[in-house]
């Protein structure tokens, strides 16, 4: 390793790492600091590394070198394959970066660009060596209790849409995290369920990354750009992980098992609706008539409502009040699908929307002014309005069976 890199180490929180005949030097920088972005370049300028490391998926990748991504993204695809809830997340977590931008002047992961510029400039293999950001958010959402998922979606929002200024403790974090941990941070530090996929699974998928591009052959001297944050959890990994890379990678990988019971339960809740229609009519058509008119009325009130909220076309609304009280009869098709797909035809998105979605997203205003985030806000607002409606219309149905509600 040529001397000429020790003063730049010295100024950076880092580790030695060697399997083998590999050595790694483990780099932690600070995800919000020009000085690590130079440092970064100079590092990889010394050509003491044959290959560069860095803690990023693919999708990250091309979010950094192609931000106009997003003006080619197909709506209805998104919708079709159920794809809004993760859109949305990811437009919630640039619109954070977005902010950080807007309010201080950084542009975080300026770092990441550095490495790989720097790799391509010497024509160096590059290693996206962290876990598709999708997926960690997948196996986050579903680590933790189901009466908690709704907080921690919330919780992102309120963090996003807030217009408090960003306040020094989140750039700290920044500094010695990423943006992940950033936005979920207050979570993370209360709940191991949610540290693990969020961190303790990232810092051991990018060290298996590593051991497994040693093991390879070809990678004598590797520079690893990873968070400060992540810099003991990946040595620790490195020495004393035992399993092999593959099999780490591979298990970590995968989607967490959904629970059977929450895909059963829309068909045990339409069954058990089903049946008090039945009853109800047979034992008076009248009592029947009155619990379908209840079940319309509620059912596609609160979707309609949810439409509303998300200022959508009158069409839209009145589409999704007529929609929901059968599509709520029927898991297979849900009236989001229903509601996004009238307002996207009645309201197509046009170039600027797209070219503004990342700034607009920094806003609540601006979610609701934007014709893309805006079809995502009717497919989830329409989707609680008539979740809500189902519940609560099967708690009248049964009250007009034992009685309540008559």
């Amino acid at each position: 390793m040529s001397q000429a890199i020790e003063p730049l180490l010295a100024e950076e929180p880092h580790r030695r790492i060697r399997i083998g005949d590999t050595e790694i030097v483990l780099l932690g920088t600070a995800h919000v600091s020009p000085a690590s972005a130079r440092t970064v370049g100079d590092l990889i300028a010394t050509e003491a590394f044959d290959t560069v490391a860095i803690e990023l998926c693919l999708s990250r990748q091309r979010a950094m070198l192609d931000p106009d991504a997003m003006r080619r993204l197909d709506l209805f695809s998104v919708i079709r394959g159920g794809q809004v809830p993760m859109v949305a997340a990811s437009l919630a977590l640039g619109a954070y970066q977005q902010r950080l931008a807007e309010q201080y002047g950084i542009e975080p992961g300026a770092e990441m660009r550095a490495a790989i510029d720097g790799a391509m400039d010497r024509g160096l293999p590059l290693a996206l060596i962290d876990r598709d950001i999708g997926l960690t958010l997948r196996r986050a959402y579903r680590a933790v209790p189901w009466w908690q998922r709704m907080g921690l979606v919330g919780g992102l929002f309120a963090s996003v849409l807030s217009r408090e200024k960003i306040d020094e403790s989140e750039i700290e974090r920044l500094k010695q995290g990423d943006m992940l941990e950033s936005t979920f941070s207050e979570f993370a530090e209360q709940s191991r369920e949610l540290y693990l996929p969020l961190i303790d699974e990232r810092d051991r998928y990018m060290a298996a990354h590593l051991r497994r591009l040693a093991a390879d052959g070809g990678h004598r001297r590797i520079l690893a750009v990873v968070g400060a944050g992540h810099l003991k959890g990946i040595e620790n990994y490195v020495e004393l992980d035992r399993q092999p890379p593959p099999e780490v990678l591979h298990a970590l990988e995968q989607s967490p098992p959904r629970a059977r019971w929450p895909r059963y339960l829309p068909w045990v809740v339409v069954s058990v609706i089903l049946a008090g229609f039945v009853i109800g009519f047979t034992r008076n058509p009248e009592l029947g008539l009155q619990m379908v008119l209840d079940w319309i009325m509620i059912n596609g009130g609160l979707a309609a409502l949810g439409g509303a909220i998300a200022l959508a076309h009158p069409v839209t609304i009145v589409t999704a009040a007529l929609a929901a009280p059968l599509t709520s009869l029927n898991p297979t098709i849900g009236v989001g699908f229903v509601a996004a797909a009238v307002e996207l035809y009645l309201r197509k998105p046009q170039v600027g929307d797209f070219a503004q979605l990342r700034r607009d997203t920094t806003s609540a205003r601006g979610w609701w002014r934007n014709r893309v985030s805006r079809v995502l806000l009717v497919f989830l607002l329409t989707t609680l309005g008539s979740a809500l409606g189902t519940y609560i219309g099967g708690a009248r149905i049964f009250g007009h069976l034992f009685g309540a509600g008559n």
